[in-house]
């Protein structure tokens, strides 16, 4: 017993800093920028559907971390859908394997036009640690256009808000 409240005592704190005001503005700004885009484009707010073509996962959980409190995208008008019928922008993870690619050409096209597609993550760039997979068919610009690349394994929230806003931004 005494040697684990010496372990406790002696372990530091481990949980993330405090995030600073400065930071929390500029999120909020960018959440703003992305949605004045979508306003201006669609007239309305932006709806999004994620698709995992093969990934590990890292990139799914920096999406899912668009949801939480800190970013909370759901108030500034940014929402996920379950079909892509009520999609305008696709965010797709991971290189596309054999078994998605079809099952990602028809969400493709199911998307309601003008529709937009960001892919997320190095695997969805150029295949990252699964090029030359013998179930890999090739990163997701090999079977689907692709508007925006968000590079990073996984990239952060803050970068695929961005990828998002240039996505809009981007003329047509």
């Amino acid at each position: 017993m005494v040697s684990l409240w010496r372990k406790i005592w002696k372990t530091p704190v481990v949980t993330e800093p405090f995030i600073n005001s400065d930071a929390a503005a500029a999120i909020e700004a960018l959440t703003r920028q992305v949605e004045a885009a979508a306003f201006a484009r669609l007239g309305r707010s932006l709806h999004i559907r994620q698709v995992d073509a093969g990934s590990c996962n890292g990139c799914e959980l920096e999406i899912g971390a668009l949801n939480s409190p800190y970013y909370d995208l759901e108030q500034f008008g940014l929402h996920f859908v379950a079909s892509p019928r009520h999609a305008d922008c696709l965010l797709v993870t991971g290189p596309v394997t054999r078994n998605m690619a079809d099952a990602l050409r028809r969400t493709y096209e199911a998307t309601p036009s003008p529709k937009i597609v960001v892919a997320v993550g190095d695997c969805a760039q150029n295949c990252g640690i699964f090029a030359g997979g013998y179930g890999v068919v090739g990163p997701v610009s090999a079977v689907i256009p692709v508007d925006i690349v968000v590079s990073g394994c996984p990239p952060a929230p803050r970068a695929i808000l961005a990828g998002i806003l240039a996505a809009m931004e981007k003329p047509r």
